[in-house]
């Protein structure tokens, strides 16, 4: 006995002693890396957003000022008394951050005070200033600011609504005031817990609705033509009239999406060709981010700084790059602000300008600096932005490919030899094919979280058309933009068709290969954020410590396995149901109505598809139907569809663990809730006012019991839930 315990001691001493060790030199190894600490600081902002967000009620509004300043009066106090320690600075610092990234959430959540539609409404008259026009192929999409909404009070009325024009429309632009009859709805919640959250969104970009018209628009006013007002429609104006222009000489899906590569505005591009753009992974095409605004800051600096040095002497008397540098920035930002501004626009602008600072005080350009001060800057101003695709899909593949690029760059050990042309052209082959691997990987993540799919064939279509536009369409797009104040764009435009014609035939043959988007399921917030973290750790750090960060993206991205699919979906309007399967697809009420609903439902179960609809008489895959219900069994419980009265009161009568009433005009009050004698046997009674309430519910049937989960229960009491 004494023995055993002697080596338990041992043993435990042992662990001890090398838990110490292990301690020891992870600190040594972080002090080794202290000038890489400035770049966590984007990092704990973002993190103080993400606890914000993730609250599942409004906290108060001096919750994030008061950590920060509590934090940085303490490490004042410690280190006046103490001298500086590194330790303190690694305690309190964070704190900081992640309070100030808190309290800008906070901010940007009070600032937008702009209220949601809370029901459905119209048709309506509703007039507004037009902020922007939306060509799709078959009709007119407008939003509208300055609202007046008819039988809606002014303060009940939100800042901006989106309506659809169909049919025969006056000519009107940015700027113009116009009134339409419409009918309005409220954004859409998340289609099931843990979806998209839509309404989160339009309360954050002020749009309080959506809906369309009925009949032609009439023209109220036209735009403001003078004064700091007119800005904005001016450069609206400027966007819709490059549009008109591209797809006046380019028509169909080239002029579609040509002008997504001018504009950003993708409404003109067809449905079939989006698809098999995204399909094949080329999608990152029509976002404008590093790509294009590093090829026209590269085209704009090259040809500005040709162009002076052959003006004879000044090349040798002035600095033209620096001045090439400063034009280059010009233009850059003037592109930025044409094709939209969004999240990877303004991440690629703040970075290359960044670089082109460095060029005019001759400063490093790229590094992973520039990249934390990029991120600073969009948390601080948009802190929301955090939680889209866009930020996420953007920051991933910048952050994985400068660290990657910092890695190897100064391995290349033939970078200040001659190359051969065949050499240089296979050097640019293989950086095409590295960065899109690299970027491709840093990315898949998050674009199975956000979108379930993954484009297996990435890496083949982007060798083709990474280099079509990078060599041939953006050469071409800046010279159209150059050569429209003359009224000679359509040389370049109809040399830029051929490029995208290119890039559209490479994308459609890529899709078409079978098993070309790969179906992921959902997996869940926490193990996103362990993807990130890893991810992190491992792009930041410089020495063998960043190794450990690949363990964590793993786990993370073995999540799903942690989270299964729902066996019962409702939707919140009750119109669609699906329930679970003994070969875990789908069955599903209706094919024809919800169709959105049940796409996400499916997508986020890694599927492609139903396994059928509910039979209308008889039993198929444990759900039996007759004309008035329905009732599915798994695990032991009893689920119990109600259609009409009829059905409601035998099932009350006769017993189910979960019972739907699914038709508004089922009287439940005479029945009550849980626990009446009525319905004693029913332990989750959900009506069509529940589900207007709470969202659409999830059910998981476990052996151990029923779990239930809804929409607005995860969501719980936020600004932009509508009650």
């Amino acid at each position: 006995m004494s023995q055993q315990t002697d080596i338990k001691k041992y043993t435990a001493s042992n662990f001890a002693r090398r838990a110490r060790v292990w301690i020891a030199g992870l600190g040594r190894a972080l002090v080794s890396e202290r000038e890489r600490w400035i770049l966590w600081v984007p990092v704990f902002c973002g993190v103080g957003i993400g606890a914000y967000f993730s609250l599942n009620f409004e906290p108060v509004l001096w919750a994030g000022p008061i950590s920060v300043l509590l934090a940085g009066l303490l490490l004042f106090t410690f280190t006046a008394r103490n001298g500086e320690r590194y330790s303190l600075t690694l305690v309190f610092i964070p704190v900081i951050v992640f309070g100030l990234g808190f309290s800008a959430a906070q901010l940007a959540t009070w600032s937008v005070g702009s209220p949601l539609l809370a029901k459905k409404i119209g048709p309506v008259d509703v007039s507004g200033q037009v902020v922007q026009v939306e060509h799709r192929p078959k009709s007119k999409r407008v939003t509208l600011e300055k609202l007046q909404i008819s039988t809606m009070a002014p303060d009940k009325t939100p800042h901006s609504v989106r309506i659809v024009l169909q049919g025969r429309q006056p000519q009107f632009a940015s700027g113009d005031w116009i009134r339409v009859r419409a009918t309005l709805k409220p954004p859409s919640p998340p289609a099931m817990p843990g979806a998209f959250d839509f309404q989160r969104q339009s309360y954050f970009r002020g749009l309080g609705g959506v809906g369309f018209s009925f009949g032609p628009a009439i023209i109220e006013g036209r735009a403001p033509t003078s004064g700091a007002s007119s800005i904005p429609f001016i450069i609206e104006r400027m966007r819709e009239y490059i549009n008109h222009t591209v797809r006046s000489v380019l028509d169909g899906e080239k002029g579609g999406v040509a002008s997504a590569l001018m504009t950003g505005d993708r409404a003109a591009i067809p449905t079939d060709t989006m698809i098999a753009i995204r399909n094949s992974g080329l999608a990152h095409l029509l976002a404008i981010s590093g790509l294009h605004v590093g090829l026209v800051a590269g085209i704009l600096f090259f040809s500005v700084r040709a162009i002076l040095v052959l003006v004879p002497g000044l090349a040798l008397r002035y600095p033209v790059k620096k001045w090439a540098a400063i034009a280059a920035m010009i233009g850059t930002l003037a592109y930025a602000f044409i094709s939209g501004a969004t999240i990877p626009t303004q991440r690629a602008f703040l970075m290359l300008a960044f670089v082109l600072l460095a060029v005019v005080f001759d400063r490093q350009g790229i590094s992973m600096r520039v990249v934390a001060w990029a991120a600073m800057v969009i948390l601080l101003i948009s802190p929301e932005s955090i939680l889209g695709a866009s930020f996420q899909l953007s920051f991933a593949a910048v952050v994985a490919l400068v660290a990657f690029y910092e890695e190897f760059r100064d391995r290349d050990k033939y970078r200040n030899q001659q190359k051969s042309h065949f050499r240089k052209i296979s050097y640019y082959v293989l950086g095409v094919a590295l960065t899109t691997l690299i970027a491709g990987l840093a990315t898949a993540p998050f674009a199975a979280f956000h979108f379930n799919s993954v484009a297996t064939f990435g890496l083949i279509a982007n060798l083709v058309a990474v280099p079509v536009t990078a060599l041939w369409i953006m050469p071409a797009a800046v010279s159209a933009f150059a050569l429209m104040p003359f009224g000679l764009e359509g040389i370049a435009l109809h040399v830029m068709g051929v490029g995208v014609e290119v890039v559209i035939g490479v994308a459609k043959m890529v899709s078409s290969i079978p098993g070309a988007v790969r179906v992921t399921p959902a997996f869940p917030v926490w193990g996103l954020v362990l993807v990130v973290m890893g991810g992190l750790w491992a792009a930041i750090w410089r020495g063998k410590i960043r190794l450990a960060g690949f363990p964590i993206i793993i786990v993370g991205m073995t999540s799903s396995l942690f989270l299964p699919s729902p066996d019962i979906l409702v939707s919140a309007s009750a119109k669609l149901a699906a329930v679970k399967t003994d070969e875990g697809g789908y069955m599903v009420s209706t094919l024809r109505q919800a169709r959105f609903e049940r796409n996400i439902w499916l997508r986020r179960a890694g599927l492609y598809g139903t396994q059928g609809k509910w039979p209308k008489n008889g039993i198929t895959d444990g759900i039996s139907c007759d004309a008035i219900g329905c009732i599915y069994q798994k695990n032991g419980s009893k689920i119990s569809f109600a259609k009409t009265a009829q059905a409601f009161a035998e099932d009350c009568a006769s017993g189910s663990d979960i019972l739907f009433a699914l038709n508004r005009g089922i009287e439940v009050a005479s029945y009550g809730r849980e626990g009446d004698i009525s319905c004693s046997g029913v332990s989750h009674l959900i009506t069509t006012n529940d589900l207007r309430k709470n969202g659409a519910y999830a059910f998981w049937l476990n052996d151990d019991g029923i779990t239930v989960e809804t929409v607005n229960q995860r969501r719980g009491n936020r600004p932009w839930v509508i009650d």
